[in-house]
């Protein structure tokens, strides 16, 4: 069962207060989904963050895995944040349940606290910027032949 204490060791939670979480945790939605299901199409509009209960999930454009996410990871953030079409498909790799927080979800959380919104938002940069730093390094390496 998800509970607020379990979700603090989640890095999308990092540094909100157990109470923090029972606010926000009936905004959440439980999705679950089998292996080779696409969750996210690219083009696609998204308007939920999701982060892995369990299980695995890739993140693919033009037949390039660019990333891999495992427990505890968010993914479709970019598409909240700049409200453009999904920029890549991201797909089950192992069975795998996450949660997720709607665009109204989190205006609602804007309006019941708005630390823990701001909190939410640092977060999913930090992890933003972790990802981008990680993929421009693949591509530097030469991982990456094109990202077109």
């Amino acid at each position: 069962m998800v509970n607020s204490s379990s979700l603090q060791k989640y890095s999308l939670f990092g540094g909100l207060l157990e109470e923090q979480i029972d606010q926000i945790l009936p905004l959440m939605e439980q999705e679950d989904y089998e292996p080779g299901a696409a969750i996210i199409v690219e083009g696609d509009p998204n308007d939920k963050i999701r982060f892995i209960l369990e299980g695995r999930v890739a993140a693919e454009k033009a037949g390039i895995i660019l990333f891999e996410f495992k427990e505890g990871d968010a993914f479709g953030e970019m598409e909240v944040l700049d409200v453009m079409p999904s920029a890549a498909t991201i797909k089950a790799l192992s069975p795998t349940r996450v949660m997720s927080i709607s665009n109204r979800a989190l205006r609602s959380i804007y309006k019941l606290d708005i630390k823990a919104f701001s909190l939410i938002l640092m977060n999913l940069a930090r992890d933003l910027s972790r990802r981008l730093r990680y993929v421009d390094n693949g591509i530097a390496s030469g991982k990456y032949n094109s990202l077109e």
